[in-house]
């Protein structure tokens, strides 16, 4: 949901009806929206879940829209879940600077309350931009996916997020994959096998619009998720 900051709780939920009912599948929180003093988390929920059931009514479509539940403690983060379960939502998001341990802890409580658990990547870049230095994004992805995640960012070969194709394939093989070959233009070393561990669905987000869905589905496939924040037509 475009503009990040500023918007109260109501019209907050007017964007989503108006983004829903307009035809998205799905809106979503943007990382900043946490719970600020112009718009508190309850009331964002509340107002989201309102335009995502009128929608439904209007369109007879399943929509949806992922809940920001990111806190500064893991009391906050359940509480904020807890809620979003109580009033209907079926998916929640987090951002990956929250740390690993509570990435984890909220994966396992959506896995035992059958919610979807949606991964910003958040904080990524202050150690993988750094081409020296840090952890490369492919071993966040192997990482989120071992956590338990659902959907992970995982770049864009177009727009704001862009990258080398074949590398951004490569962490989309890394998420969706069941076993890995080799592979070094795909920047993948090593062979790995999954085994039976669950899928992680990457997604296409960031300075992408409707008009380059032809060159995303060219070089990701169709088993990705394409957000359009600003670029929503």
């Amino acid at each position: 949901v475009k503009p990040k900051l500023g918007l109260s709780g109501k019209n907050y939920g007017r964007v989503v009806y108006e983004g829903l009912k307009g035809g998205l599948d799905f809106l979503k929180d943007d990382e900043n929206i946490n719970s600020q003093p112009f718009m508190r988390w309850r009331e964002r929920f509340l107002n989201c879940l309102e335009g995502i059931n009128r929608a439904s009514a209007a369109t007879g479509e399943v929509k949806g829209s992922y809940l920001n539940i990111t806190g500064a403690t893991m009391e906050d983060v359940y509480k904020r879940a807890e809620y979003a379960k109580a009033i209907g939502s079926v998916i929640v998001m987090i951002d990956l600077v929250m740390g690993y341990t509570a990435i984890q802890s909220i994966a396992y409580w959506c896995r035992e309350n059958d919610m979807l658990l949606h991964l910003h990547r958040a904080g990524n870049s202050t150690y993988a931009r750094q081409k020296n230095h840090g952890i490369n994004f492919r071993v966040i992805c192997k990482w989120m996916r071992m956590s338990g995640v659902d959907h992970i960012h995982a770049g864009t070969v177009v727009g704001k997020l862009e990258g080398d194709p074949l590398m951004i394939k490569g962490f989309y093989d890394v998420l969706r994959l069941t076993e890995l070959e080799v592979n070094l233009p795909f920047g993948i070393f090593f062979e790995m096998d999954w085994a039976s561990l669950r899928r992680c669905m990457p997604v296409a987000s960031g300075g992408i619009h409707c008009g380059q869905m032809h060159q995303l589905i060219h070089y990701l496939g169709d088993d990705v998720v394409l957000q359009f924040g600003g670029g929503t037509i």
